[in-house]
């Protein structure tokens, strides 16, 4: 099992007219995530873009998505993480939170990745 840090970025797609239950839904998670050994470095949501921000590469950038959530998270190590996901399905908060926003969640799909920092030499 590797100790170096676990570090998560979910993307969520959001449904727009469901922005604050999806915000509910982040406030649980954050605290789920604190309570059980991790991290939480929030949730952010959709946001217009400054006037006359351009990409910084035209050509190769383009902009993203206006539906799209990110919530980034990290625990020490895998077996922090591995302990969180058997504990958070027996904590009664992520249960709970489980049955309310299993069947109907306030968004409509997610992608999760795994990251590991890029060491800064500087």
């Amino acid at each position: 099992m590797l100790k170096s840090p676990v570090t998560c970025e979910v993307r969520y797609r959001v449904d727009q007219r469901r922005i604050s239950e999806f915000e509910a839904y982040a406030q649980i998670w954050i605290e789920l995530i604190e309570r059980h050994g991790g991290k939480h470095h929030g949730y952010f949501t959709p946001r217009d873009k400054p006037a006359e921000a351009g990409v910084s590469f035209p050509g190769v950038g383009k902009e993203g998505a206006t539906d799209i959530a990110v919530a980034l998270f990290t625990f020490p190590d895998e077996t922090t993480y591995l302990r969180y996901r058997e504990q958070v399905a027996k904590d009664p908060d992520g249960v709970a939170a489980n049955a309310r926003f299993g069947e109907n969640p306030p968004f409509i799909s997610y992608e999760r990745l795994f990251l590991t920092p890029f060491p800064r030499t500087r």
